[in-house]
């Protein structure tokens, strides 16, 4: 037994003694990898997660095996270790090159993990026997390691997903047997070298989404021969694409868009024998397409689109088998090849934004299963192609800004598949077929400006999905269906300017998701419809050219977001609702009407002048012309009065001149105000209230144009003061002063922060700003302050999610012209007691007036304005501003929202901001559950139920969509509302090849 004993006791100090001596020996044996795994665990590898739990030695050490441990794998015959892969672990780290210690190890991947720090020369030198190498998706720093000569065997290289910097070394050219080489995604800065062209056994070169230098695309690029994809999207290639291209016989996906290359696109590009997609959109190419595209024909995907081609589209190229063909924004012209129609696969055409001529092939998608088709905004006349659904596969059918004409096709009434047709612009004419009307999927119609009649068919009950009917311009007649009113997903109806006739059916007014109703311009008669309590989301009713007769309803004035209403040119009567004082109108008109008696007193002001004309029989109180004063009705009391107290008479007038003197001189009529007050509400209390609470104990905010004050007045009602900068900061405050009276003192939204009135001093010296007074403060303080996030629940942060992006889709799309914030961010968020989100401080706001932009519809500055890790990458360097710009901006509010993280957060690690940390973990997530995006980035001071996983999920994959690197693959703020809105999923797409 003490022989025993003694043993296991040698035995126990011969594995103590192993575990030390291991390092200074490569590991020989099963059992001696298996000592040195676990010592490597123990002192290089943190593993919150217990991945590795089963790399543990057990009493029996000769019997200890590690090839059945987690992410090992040993060779069959040998048993000797061949690859560690601890792939998307959740483990944390510096590089542990002691694995490279084993010399039977040839792959090794540490991929979507938390590794970090520096990859250095000297701590991967140990690893040249490896065959493979994959540290992609982690937190690497600092620039690229060299490797020696010694790495021979390695075939695959993927660093991408880092942050690696700098310039690629020279002795990346010399990997004789590299196969794989994978960089994109990191912060790369130098150009890429000629050198890489020596690699020829090359299959895959990835070097995307890099912000290298101003470079070419290297001449001899033609030298790898073997090259099955070439991925160099947004990698700042400048000049041609060489001639040597045509020699990559092998290659199947070339990628270059997003780029600067220019010239034409060269003739060898015939060359590519085994390609399959060719991606060249967003650069400058120009001149026309070189016709042996059509000896590609192997190819499916080809999109040169966004560029200045050109020349017509070859009929070589329309006859290859694509499944998708994109020259949209270019300067293509002629008419469209016939053969094109005979393609079996074709799925997408999007043809838009060129010149086009002539009529399109008759039997387009008859022979394919044609999805999405986009022609607009060409000179294409005749008939729409008939079978263009024939499939039943087409999903959106856009035709607007052409010469179109004739009917319809009967046939795409069958098209059950349709979801979004947009044909306005055009001269189509004929009735609508009853199946168009009713098509389930269908979320927006928009048929305006053609010349089509009839009615709208009952059958529109039928399309459920509805949001946007928009079919003003035509000769529809007939009566609105009350069949419209069961579609209660309706957002906009617009029915302007056609020839609708009868009573506006009065279930229309439940139509609780309405936010615009134009039916400007018809013939409708009857009453306008009352009990419009439902009507919560209304924003615009536009009834006025009709024959409306009776009343204005008084429940208008009810309507919580109403801002613009006109009633003109009908026959309405009776008087104006003193209710309609309470909304915040930017459009008012009740003119040429027959409205009669006393206007309200918050309209007796001469800017309503025009808004009231054409009423002959209204009048004033007050003096506004050209209305006539009321006439004041003689008290026969009075009367009595001064005939019996004839004595007092003229003590009463001296009394009752004092009193009105003294009501002038209180109201402001007389006394000289030291301050100039704009008032964009009616208030309720005096200036001089405001004024005494601008003290330090009132103090609750300093911001870069000023200081923010709480003031409680007399009423008990709360108001919120920013005082601005004086002195050497009076340019840039002037700038914000003025953009904030000008923007938020025109615009009403139930989201938007009220300002309530501005008020200069005599001397303009003193700028002061009165707004309503939020309760909560901002989302960044919530989120980021003492409170740390714990008042907001999910269901909190889902409603301020919808409630800001209904705010940022006012500014875009209802207000004209349209408004950019410029500065969305959460500490621009503020909350009331009920945590409905308001948008504040317009002092960056801008509008896109034509006149000031650069005629594409973007505000050209002189500087970057906003907040860091806000601001849209392409504002940093073009310093031009679109609406797109904000919605990148609300895009980092959604994440900062699910993640309680700020956009800087420095648990991202060096040189990484929210963006490209919850890109990173979506595209590690593509091929998992629903759960584990959630699950990697969410808040975890939230308590999530499971229900709101997938809710949670959307709201992510919505900004990953708003914070997409391009901002045309941005959805604009109406379609994130949508999205936001919707209960189906919203799917994340456009993963690299290297993670697909």
């Amino acid at each position: 037994m003490t022989h025993h004993r003694t043993i296991r006791s040698l035995l126990v100090l011969f594995s103590v003694l192993l575990l030390f001596l291991l390092p200074c020996f490569p590991a020989t044996s099963l059992t001696e990898d298996a000592i040195f795994l676990h010592r490597v665990k123990n002192s290089h590898l943190d593993d919150p997660t217990g991945s590795l739990n089963d790399w543990n030695l057990t009493p029996q050490v000769a019997n200890i095996t590690p090839c059945n441990w987690t992410g090992i794998v040993c060779d069959p015959l040998s048993l000797s270790i061949i690859s560690i892969d601890l792939s998307g672990l959740h483990i944390y780290g510096y590089f542990p090159a002691d694995f490279c210690r084993i010399p039977t190890l040839q792959n090794l991947s540490l991929a979507d993990n938390f590794f970090n720090g520096s990859l250095t020369s000297a701590s991967i030198s140990s690893c040249s026997h490896l065959h493979h190498l994959n540290l992609s998706l982690n937190l690497f720093v600092g620039n690229l390691p060299d490797f020696t000569p010694d790495f021979v065997n390695l075939r695959s290289l993927d660093l991408s997903f880092n942050n690696f910097s700098g310039h690629i070394p020279p002795s990346f050219g010399r990997f004789p047997n590299l196969t794989i080489f994978c960089l994109q995604e990191n912060l790369l800065n130098g150009i890429i070298p000629a050198f890489l062209t020596n690699l020829t056994q090359l299959t895959r070169l990835e070097l995307a989404y890099n912000p290298f230098a101003p470079g070419p695309l290297p001449l001899h690029i033609g030298n790898l021969t073997m090259l099955e994809n070439l991925w160099l999207p947004k990698c700042n290639l400048v000049g041609e694409i060489p001639d040597s291209l045509g020699n990559l016989v092998s290659l199947r996906n070339l990628d270059l868009s997003d780029n600067y290359l220019s010239h034409r696109i060269p003739e060898s590009i015939g060359g590519l024998k085994s390609v399959q997609q060719i991606e060249l959109f967003n650069n400058l190419f120009y001149g026309e397409l070189p016709d042996n595209l059509g000896n590609l024909t192997a190819l499916k995907w080809f999109d040169a689109s966004q560029n200045n081609l050109t020349g017509r589209l070859p009929g070589k190229l329309a006859g290859l088998h694509l499944v998708s063909l994109a020259l949209n924004d270019n300067n293509l012209e002629g008419e469209i090849p016939e053969i094109l129609s005979s393609n079996p696969g074709l799925a997408q055409l999007k043809l838009f934004n060129n010149s086009f001529s002539g009529t399109l092939p008759l039997d387009l998608g008859r022979n394919s299963n044609l999805e999405d088709f986009d022609v607009s905004s060409n000179s294409l006349v005749g008939k729409l192609p008939p079978y263009l659904c024939y499939r039943g596969k087409l999903q959106r059918l856009v035709a607007f800004n052409n010469r179109f004409s004739g009917e319809l096709p009967e046939q795409y009434s069958d098209c059950k598949s349709l979801t979004y047709v947009r044909i306005f612009d055009n001269e189509l004419e004929g009735k609508v077929p009853d199946g168009i009307w009713s098509l389930p999927r269908l979320y927006l119609l928009e048929m305006s400006n053609n010349g089509f009649e009839g009615s709208v068919s009952p059958a529109i009950s039928g399309a459920q999905n509805l949001t946007k009917l928009l079919i003003s311009g035509n000769n529809f007649s007939g009566e609105i269906p009350a069949e419209i009113c069961g579609l209660q997903t309706l957002q906009v109806i617009d029915g302007s300017r056609n020839r609708f006739s009868s009573e506006l059916p009065s279930c229309i007014t439940g139509i609780r998701r309405l936010n615009k109703l134009d039916l400007q311009e018809n013939l409708l008669s009857g009453e306008i419809p009352d009990k419009l309590s439902s009507w919560n989301d209304l924003v615009e009713l536009n009834l006025s050219n009709n024959k409306f007769s009776g009343k204005i309803p008084s429940e208008l004035g009810m309507l919580p977001v109403l801002t613009y209403l006109d009633l003109s040119r009908n026959l309405l009567s009776g008087a104006i609702p003193a209710e309609l004082t309470k909304l915040n109108l930017n459009k008012f008109n009740l003119s040429d009407n027959k409205l009669s008696g006393k206007i309200p007193s918050g309209f007796a002001y001469n800017v309503y002048a025009d808004s009231l004309d054409g009423n002959p029989n209204l009048c004033s109180v007050e003096s506004v012309k050209p209305f006539p004063r009321c006439p004041k009705v003689k008290s026969a009391t009075a009367w009595f009065l001064v005939a019996v107290f004839a004595s007092l008479a003229l003590l009463l007038v001296l009394v009752i001149f004092w009193l009105y003197k003294s009501r002038v001189e209180e109201i402001g009529g007389e006394t000289k105000s030291p301050w100039k007050l704009t008032s964009f509400h009616r208030l309720s209390f005096k200036e001089e209230e405001v004024f005494s609470s601008l003290t330090e104990e009132n103090l609750i905010g300093t911001g870069g144009s000023g200081q923010v004050y709480r003031a409680k007045l007399k009423s008990g009602q709360m108001v919120a003061v920013k005082k601005l900068w004086e002195g050497s900061g009076r340019p840039k405050t002037d700038v914000a002063f003025r953009s904030e009276v000008e923007t938020l003192g025109r615009i009403r939204h139930g989201n938007i922060v009220k300002l309530l009135f501005s008020c200069t001093s005599e001397g303009d010296d003193c700028r002061v700003l009165v707004y309503e007074y939020m309760e909560k403060g901002s989302l960044g303080e919530l989120l980021h302050g003492e409170k740390g996030g714990i008042q907001l629940d999910w269901p909190k942060r889902f409603k301020i999610a919808v409630g800001t992006a209904q705010a940022l889709a006012y500014l875009h799309h209802d207000c004209v012209p349209a408004i950019v914030h410029r500065d969305v961010k959460s500490n621009n968020i503020l909350l009331d007691n009920e945590f409905n989100p308001h948008v504040a401080d317009f002092g960056l706001a801008r509008t896109l007036q034509r006149e000031v932009c650069d005629g594409d519809g973007e505000l050209v500055t002189s500087r970057v304005a906003g907040s860091y890790g806000y601001i849209a990458p392409e504002y940093a360097y073009t310093f031009k501003v679109t609406e797109k710009s904000d919605v990148y901006s609300f895009g980092v509010v959604l994440m900062e929202l699910v993640t309680g993280k700020r956009p800087t957060d420095p648990s991202f690690g060096e040189n990484k901001d929210m963006v490209k940390w919850v890109t990173e973990a979506a595209v590690a997530a593509c091929k998992e559950d629903t759960e584990l995006l959630v699950k990697k980035v969410i808040d975890a001071r939230m308590n999530v139920d499971s229900c709101d996983y997938q809710e949670i999920n959307k709201v992510l994959n919505v900004a990953l969509l708003c914070t997409s690197t391009y901002p045309l693959s941005r959805p604009t703020m109406r379609r994130v509302v949508e999205l936001l809105k919707d209960h189906t999923s919203v799917g994340y797409s456009g993963l690299p090849p290297c993670i697909k």
